[in-house]
């Protein structure tokens, strides 16, 4: 969810000030300062971040929802970590083993970016609902079984840790890379495929068609923006709006 692409000019004019970030780190340069709500210009995760499945995501919502809904957006991410890294009782032990770049993008998180999430998450809960968890992971557990289960427990502690009814807040998981783009890890689609088997209230968004870069392994800013549209439809229907543009899901 860090974004890999670079941001066009055209990803950042006319974002609609009802599509708002809050910012998780310090970014001085940008003028914006963590703990606080910004229009979500992206980058919406660190400073030098690039475009993410986020940014159209919440652009498709508020081009759809009445104009008196706002849509805020938490993007806590750490690029090319495994999920283990938000597992609230053993980052510690995945961390401890990390590359010193990925224990770099922990410490902008205080070093535990799970909590760093629940943490901002309380502080939205203080103006707003949370709606909806988003995913898009796998790249970094290729042919891990157990990556249902991992995200199911991540769910959870969610879940509880922030006193959410699960039939209310569904989690939305992009597939990565398409076969259909020769994506490298696009077997882990199959994996992910069967996340609504482990978490109830779930949803797969496809990554067919979603062009890729020459490493078939991070979406192209083209990409991200149609997979970043079709979490958005998949939101909206789940809210009970339909959306005025037909997007293929």
């Amino acid at each position: 969810m860090e974004g890999n692409a670079k941001v066009e000019a055209r990803d950042t004019t006319a974002v609609d000030s009802r599509f708002q970030v809050l910012q998780a780190v310090d970014c001085g340069d940008k003028g914006r300062i963590k703990d606080n709500w910004y229009t979500a210009v992206p980058p919406l995760a660190r400073c030098t971040t690039g475009l993410t499945p986020a940014d159209y995501f919440g652009r498709t919502l508020v081009a759809n929802l009445p104009e008196n809904i706002k849509v805020g957006i938490i993007n806590v991410s750490v690029a090319g970590a495994r999920i283990e890294i938000f597992e609230k009782d053993s980052y510690q032990s995945y961390l401890a083993t990390a590359p010193g770049w990925m224990k770099g993008i922990a410490g902008e998180y205080g070093g535990n970016p799970y909590a760093r999430l629940i943490e901002l998450a309380r502080l939205a809960q203080k103006s707003g609902v949370i709606k909806g968890i988003l995913l898009h992971q796998g790249e970094s557990n290729p042919n891990d079984t157990l990556w249902t289960k991992k995200v199911k427990g991540i769910y959870d502690n969610l879940i509880r840790d922030l006193n959410l009814k699960p039939k209310k807040v569904p989690l939305l998981a992009g597939e990565v890379v398409n076969a259909d783009q020769g994506g490298v890890c696009a077997a882990m689609n199959k994996i992910i495929a069967t996340l609504p088997q482990a978490v109830n209230n779930s949803y797969v968004i496809s990554s067919a068609g979603c062009t890729c870069s020459p490493d078939h392994l991070h979406f192209t800013a083209e990409g991200y923006r149609l997979l970043g549209k079709r979490y958005g439809v998949q939101m909206l229907y789940l809210l009970g709006y339909k959306p005025k543009e037909t997007i293929k899901l």
